[in-house]
């Protein structure tokens, strides 16, 4: 004999939707038939989302500090990064594009490190969200040196299950 009652209120234990620590991933997960299941709303994180969709996902979040990101948003970002980087330097050695910011060749690198600045932040703010840290923790980036060894090790820190509690759906 099961019951059939919801838990009474202030005992539901998955208040936003999200799948308990540890078990499968809902979203973007393959169903039993190999189907997918679909982008998770824009203020859930995306566990295993696909390479191409973390840079689509990172311009959709740009400014947003609220919410949480998986590491898989956060690495495929920084590679989206470094192939951005690549990509502007080239550019801009080729066809010496932008001279007027800078001379030579790294005037488009620049650009696009102006450009991915905040949203960087932003990220590296919702990935502490997902590990339950604070987001001030990202002013550490104040201090390069420390910045880049913090952003390695938020990297490499695994979701925590109690950064729930940034999570925002009101926000959409």
């Amino acid at each position: 004999m099961s019951n059939q009652y919801p838990p009474p209120y202030g005992q539901n234990q998955n208040p936003y939707g999200q799948q308990p620590y540890g078990a499968q991933n809902p979203y973007g997960a393959p169903t039993s038939n190999g189907q997918q299941q679909g982008q998770p709303p824009l203020w859930a994180p995306w566990y295993g989302i696909p390479f191409p969709q973390a840079f689509l996902r990172f311009w959709k979040k740009y400014v947003r500090f609220d919410g949480r990101a998986s590491k898989s948003e956060y690495w495929f970002w920084a590679l989206w990064y470094v192939i951005g980087n690549v990509a502007a330097g080239i550019v801009g050695s080729v066809f010496n594009v932008l001279p007027f910011i800078s001379n030579g060749d790294d005037g488009v690198v620049r650009l696009w490190a102006l450009a991915t600045f905040i949203g960087f932040i932003a990220l590296t703010v919702r990935r502490l969200h997902d590990v339950n840290l604070s987001g001030y923790f990202a002013l550490f980036f104040i201090f390069p040196p420390i910045g880049v060894l913090f952003s390695l090790i938020v990297g490499l820190i695994g979701t925590v299950p109690q950064g729930q509690q940034y999570d925002r759906p009101d926000r959409g």
